[in-house]
């Protein structure tokens, strides 16, 4: 090839890169506000995103493992990371990134409210299963009491915003400033904010301003601008010190961390991250983890700091997904009616000879951690639902077991026939350190739960193991599930559930 090929082949290639990097806009505002979009070359999401690996739970025999315990989760971020990848990419997401807890938990379902003592009310239904004919789900939906927002105490919120090199294009910082400014116009007078930034350097950028005080909030997030790289470890010490100092006795003090996850500088491993962070929650700050942004997410790290920080996480891929976080689901992303929840399931091996817990695969606690209140779990807030399902062999389809039948078992459970399980929940409110009790019974014929929420979640559920290419999926089809939710979605005021139908037909295209 001669010089003049060479120049001629280079000049074509600078002009196909160019025309490719050039970005787009869509309008996922909820007041016509635009934010643009710069398409990222495939590799680099698979290349460079981050994702901790999941086992999939496997179905456990009933004579040998009656238990099953594990940590609430009410976190909803694999399901907005999910619809990125697919309707952003155009692309399937990689199989761990698919968690179904936060798929299921991404929805709401007419639960039954608490009328009791306890912040939530146990929702039972039992009913059969779309992928396998022969087996059943146990569908379990635990509700906390809707919000009002009048009755909320006064809120101490300290924003630490990630402000590297990394969040500099428009998905991350600039959406990030958007969304904030969505939550700031729901603020009181009588709750404060400040900002501590971070990447090469740490600043408090806005100090203790009251809620009314919006404009002065506003400016301060406007003069934001991205550079540098990420001391995220220091800079989680300074914003808990500022949440400290203006700690608020009786109220709800929390640091709200946005960012993309990638800490390059500093303290950098998970566990040391970990250990920060699960010394700093025991001050009775509690902890929101925002995340931004496509390329070199690192949803590994910012998981793992809102499960150790008594908090919760959620994934913002545009104004709208903000709004629902910030704004219509605040109570249970800012306020915590129950922390360290955790479940206990007891199956009765008269009527129940094998089970797998759906989802909840890195949620697993030692069933001797249900009754340690020195075990950390998950924290629940206003308005949250938790959705759990569990799919189950009854002992009348004589389906069999991978185990040995055992020599050395009784039966003295005769008189419990009628049962399937029994539901054990402990949680501490959010000043103590004991925990308290509740529990109930689950029988064949429950039917606590609406049969269209019944028939949604299971749509949900098998979505998400046709994307993990679930060994149980057998040869259930994204048709037949898109079928099951347009049959389910009820009236669906918000829209998140068509939204679902049409993140599945895409899904069908890709698949």
């Amino acid at each position: 090839m001669n010089k003049l090929q060479q120049f001629l082949l280079l000049s074509f290639s600078i002009f196909i890169i160019g025309c490719g990097a050039e970005g787009s806009a869509r309008d996922d505002s909820t007041d016509g506000r635009v934010i643009p979009t710069t398409p990222i070359p495939i590799d680099d999401f698979s290349n460079r995103e981050e994702y901790s690996t999941i086992y999939e739970n496997i179905f456990k025999d009933v004579k040998t493992s009656p238990l099953s315990t594990f940590s609430v989760d009410v976190d909803t971020a694999s399901y907005s990371n999910i619809r990125r990848y697919i309707s952003v990419n155009e692309q399937l997401p990689p199989k761990d990134a698919v968690r179904t807890e936060e798929m299921l938990n991404y929805f709401s379902y007419s639960y039954n409210e608490p009328n009791s003592t306890h912040p939530f009310t146990i929702n039972k239904y039992v009913g059969d299963t779309v992928w396998n004919g022969k087996t059943k789900i146990i569908h379990i939906g635990l509700q906390t009491q809707k919000v009002n927002f009048s009755e909320l105490p006064a809120s101490n919120l300290v924003f630490l915003i990630d402000v590297s090199g990394s969040m500099s294009t428009s998905n991350k910082l600039p959406l990030l400033k958007e969304s904030i400014k969505l939550l700031v116009e729901q603020l009181r007078e009588k709750d404060t904010v400040s900002i501590v930034v971070y990447a090469s350097s740490l600043g408090l950028v806005l100090d203790k301003a009251k809620g009314n005080e919006k404009e002065k909030i506003v400016k301060a997030l406007d003069k934001l601008t991205a550079g540098g790289v990420t001391a995220g470890g220091e800079g989680i010490k300074l914003a808990y010190k500022v949440a400290l100092e203006s700690f608020i006795e009786e109220g709800n003090n929390r640091v709200i961390l946005a960012t993309d996850g990638d800490f390059n500088v500093g303290q950098t491993s998970e566990r040391e991250l970990e250990e920060l962070i699960e010394k700093k929650r025991e001050s009775g700050v509690y902890l929101t983890v925002l995340g931004f942004g496509m390329g070199n997410y690192k949803d590994n790290k910012v998981e793992t700091l809102a499960d150790k920080g008594n908090g919760n996480y959620a994934y913002i891929d545009n104004l709208l997904e903000a709004k629902k976080v910030l704004v219509t689901d605040m109570g249970g992303t800012l306020y915590t009616v129950a922390k360290d929840v955790k479940i206990q399931v007891e199956f009765n091996p008269l009527n129940v000879s094998a089970y797998r817990l759906i989802g909840y695969e890195n949620r697993r606690l030692e069933n001797e951690d249900f009754n340690n209140d020195n075990k950390d779990a998950g924290e629940v807030g206003m308005g949250h639902s938790v959705t759990v399902l569990y799919e189950i062999k009854p002992t009348s389809e004589n389906l069999g077991s991978d185990v040995d039948e055992l020599k050395y078992q009784e039966a003295t459970y005769t008189n419990l026939k009628d049962e399937l399980a029994t539901i054990k929940i402990r949680y501490k409110e959010p000043n103590s350190n004991s925990s308290k009790l509740i529990s109930n019974i689950i029988k064949a014929d429950d039917k606590d739960i609406e049969k269209q929420d019944f028939d949604f979640a299971q749509s949900v559920t098998g979505f998400s193991m046709i994307l993990r290419d679930s060994q149980y999926r057998d040869n259930l089809t994204i048709e037949e599930l898109i079928s099951l939710a347009k049959g389910s979605k009820g009236e669906d005021t918000e829209g998140y559930r068509t939204e679902f139908i049409e993140l599945m037909r895409k899904a069908e295209l890709l698949e």
